[in-house]
């Protein structure tokens, strides 16, 4: 039996797994049952080391080939959002107000898979390190696995992550050198102005006027600050002052996100958000209190991976089933961090014409976890064949 029809045969059983843990969504670093479950299966395949904990509660798995000097990382994200799911599938989200909306249960079953038929398999030489992580969605997982010692106590050459990615057919892959996520900020716009009378609106300081003044004007950022050539995105996406009709308030707040595709523009729009908040404000005789936080840095592929995982998906699927310089997507992703120690690659897997992610009527494609299982094993493979 080949290894795609092994794969094959294993993805009945995955598909199980995945829906299993579709029905018992959790969130961030609150992953009791799904990580007792991954270390489950892990330790029921064989491998040579299940280690639980890892930047809270995370799951590293060892699996040891030939006796080689190479390691290479796969990984794989636990955490579901806070979501009310509508899908009304028989596997649909058995606790209210959280669902799988980005498919990390089909990626912790692909993963899983991938890892049974290498335990099973291991023709290789060196080691497989399987991470699954927790809190990808905005609780930096990726971060708080490397900080509790990730590289140092599982050192490896080199690291691959993956998504499915709705609208791509299942069985197709997309994967590009260079960033192909964006960084990910936040900013929070406190305008002091002076409140008063409705009636009387020369007597204050309308902080409601500045602030749509100040949406206008930052939102013109990219159109006039950003090189054309470059990606980025400012979008205040709330504003809230006042509280009755005949008052004008004291205060407004503007909030919203920035995103950038390389670091240096990434800084230059940090710095006009302060510059314009600042200056719009002044103008008015109002104030601005601006506070930036950074988040996910730009995700930026490695040449050689990025190109490993193509040469991959064609050598199993044909040439048709890649896109080797696929746009890169302005939503973030923690994989990141991973990616500034270690070379490696993300990449993309279709998920068919499903919902978007995070949208409540999302499901993951239970048909892409064969495919998906085999490009990861293979990945595994020919990363330690690689020469060093």
């Amino acid at each position: 039996m080949s290894a795609l029809e092994e794969i094959a045969a294993i993805a009945g059983e995955a598909v199980l797994w995945r829906r299993d843990l579709h029905r018992r969504p959790e969130l961030l670093y609150a992953l009791d049952e799904t990580s007792a479950f991954v270390a489950g299966k892990l330790g029921a395949f064989g491998l040579d080391e299940v280690v639980t904990g890892v930047g809270g509660c995370g799951v590293v798995g060892v699996l040891r080939g030939r006796p080689g000097n190479r390691a290479v990382a796969l990984r794989a994200d636990m955490d579901a959002l806070p979501i009310e799911e509508i899908t009304g599938a028989p596997w649909a989200s058995q606790t209210p107000g959280t669902m799988h909306a980005c498919g990390h249960d089909g990626h912790t079953a692909t993963l899983l898979a991938a890892a049974r038929h290498l335990a099973a398999d291991r023709d290789f030489t060196g080691t497989v390190v399987f991470v699954f992580q927790p809190a990808e969605e905005g609780g930096a997982g990726a971060r708080a696995m490397i900080e509790d010692g990730l590289f140092q106590r599982f050192p490896v050459d080199e690291i691959y992550g993956i998504h499915n990615l709705p609208g791509l057919p299942v069985g197709r892959f997309a994967v590009r050198p260079g960033a192909i996520m964006a960084s990910t900020d936040r900013f929070y716009i406190d305008i002091l102005g002076r409140g008063g009378h409705a009636a009387r609106p020369h007597e204050t300081i309308d902080p409601i006027l500045v602030g749509a003044q100040m949406v206008t004007a930052l939102q013109s950022i990219v159109a006039r600050n950003t090189d054309p050539l470059a990606s980025g995105v400012v979008s205040v996406t709330t504003f809230h002052a006042g509280n009755t009709d005949n008052v004008i308030p004291q205060t407004a707040r503007l909030s919203g996100t920035v995103r950038a595709l390389d670091e240096k523009v990434r800084a230059d729009l940090e710095a006009s958000v302060g510059r314009i908040a600042t200056a719009v404000a002044s103008t008015f005789g109002a104030e601005a209190r601006v506070a930036y936080e950074r988040g996910y840095p730009v995700t930026v592929n490695h040449v050689a991976p990025a190109g490993r995982v193509g040469d991959v998906v064609e050598g199993l699927f044909g040439s048709k089933a890649i896109n080797r310089t696929g746009a890169p997507l302005m939503a973030a992703e923690d994989f990141s961090y991973y990616l500034e120690r270690v070379p490696g690659a993300y990449f993309f897997m279709g998920n068919g014409p499903s919902a978007g992610l995070h949208h409540p009527a999302y499901d993951f494609a239970d048909d892409a976890i064969a495919p998906g299982a085999a490009v990861w094993a293979a990945l595994a493979k020919a990363s330690l064949a690689a020469a060093t």
